[in-house]
C-alpha cells in the first residue's frame, strides 16, 4: 500500500494515480468520497493562488462512483474579483467527469475586523485524547480509506446508530510529496459525516451522499478534524447529514450532505 492517497503523474500535470488508500468501505473498485474531495481541494488551492485569499466554501457534486483509476483534475477561475472569486474544478477519468467542485475564495480582512465578542464562534469538543480506542470499521475491505485514517469517537460509534462526535486524522498525504493543507484535511474528513452518524443498519440500507458542501469561517489548526454529526433520514428516501466541524481550538464551520436513503 502506498503512503499517499494519490501519486502525481510525472509526465502529465494534473493527472494522478489512485492508490488503495482511496478505496471505500463497500466496493473494491470505488473510492470513498473523502479522498477525491480533498484532491479537488488540493487542485483548487493551486489554481492561480493569490496572497491574502482563503477558501471559505467548497461545494462538491458527486456525479457517480469514483473508480480506483487514474484521475485528471482541471481548474479555472470562473469568476474573478477583487475581493471574492469563484474557482471551479472537474475531476475526470478517461470515461468522463466523476466529480465537480465550486469554491468561493475570499480576500482576508487586513487589519482584522473588530467584532463584538458575542459574534465570535465559541465552544469546543473533548479532544481525541479523551476518546476511546476505536472498534474495527464495519467493512470487508482489508485496505481502504478506513485503514488510512485514524478515527476516535467521543460519543457514538459505527455500531451505535445516531448522532456522533468523531475525530479524524489522515495517516498519509492526499498527494504524495506534499503536506495535507487544512482545506484538504477538512474535506477528507467531512465526507464521513453520514457514516459516523448513521441511523440505519449498514447491512440493510444505503445512505449515499450525492454532494458535500463545506463552509469554513477559519482554517483548522493541527492534524485532527472533529465531526459533530447528525443524520436525518426521511421515509420518502431523501435524507441529510449535517456536521459541525471543529479542531482542538474550537469551531471551524459546517458540512452538509444530501443523501439517497434506500433499502439494499
Amino acid at each position: 500500500m502506498s503512503d499517499a492517497f494519490y501519486l502525481p503523474d510525472p509526465e502529465q500535470p494534473g493527472r494522478y494515480f489512485s492508490t488503495e488508500s482511496t478505496r471505500g468501505p463497500w466496493s473494491p473498485d470505488a473510492q470513498h468520497g473523502g479522498p477525491p474531495s480533498a484532491l479537488l481541494g488540493h487542485a483548487i488551492e493551486r489554481c492561480e493562488p493569490r496572497e491574502g485569499f482563503q477558501v471559505g466554501r467548497v461545494a462538491v457534486e458527486i456525479l457517480g462512483p469514483v473508480p480506483l483509476a487514474p484521475l485528471t483534475v482541471e481548474t479555472k477561475v470562473a469568476r474573478p474579483g477583487r475581493s471574492v472569486e469563484l474557482v471551479q474544478a472537474i475531476l475526470s477519468t478517461d470515461r468522463g467527469p466523476v466529480m465537480t467542485a465550486n469554491a468561493w475564495r475570499f480576500k482576508l480582512a487586513e487589519p482584522k475586523l473588530e467584532l463584538p465578542e458575542m459574534f465570535l464562534p465559541t465552544g469546543a469538543r473533548p479532544g481525541p485524547e479523551h476518546a476511546a480506542e476505536p472498534a474495527p470499521f464495519p467493512s470487508n475491505q482489508p485496505v481502504g480509506f478506513h485503514t488510512a485514517i485514524e478515527y476516535r469517537f467521543v460519543t457514538g460509534s459505527f455500531a451505535e446508530p445516531g448522532p456522533a462526535i468523531c475525530w479524524i486524522r489522515l495517516k498519509h498525504p492526499i498527494v504524495a510529496g506534499t503536506t495535507p493543507s487544512p482545506l484538504e484535511r477538512t474535506l477528507a474528513a467531512a465526507d464521513s459525516g453520514n457514516g459516523v452518524s448513521a441511523v440505519l443498519d449498514w447491512d440493510s440500507h444505503l445512505f449515499i451522499n450525492t454532494d458535500l458542501t463545506v463552509t469554513l469561517h477559519r482554517q483548522p489548526v493541527g492534524e485532527w478534524v472533529c465531526l459533530d454529526a447528525v443524520t436525518y433520514p426521511q421515509p420518502h428516501g431523501i435524507g441529510m447529514a449535517e456536521t459541525a466541524l471543529f479542531d482542538e481550538r474550537g469551531p471551524l464551520g459546517r458540512g452538509t450532505q444530501t443523501l439517497l436513503v434506500a433499502r439494499r
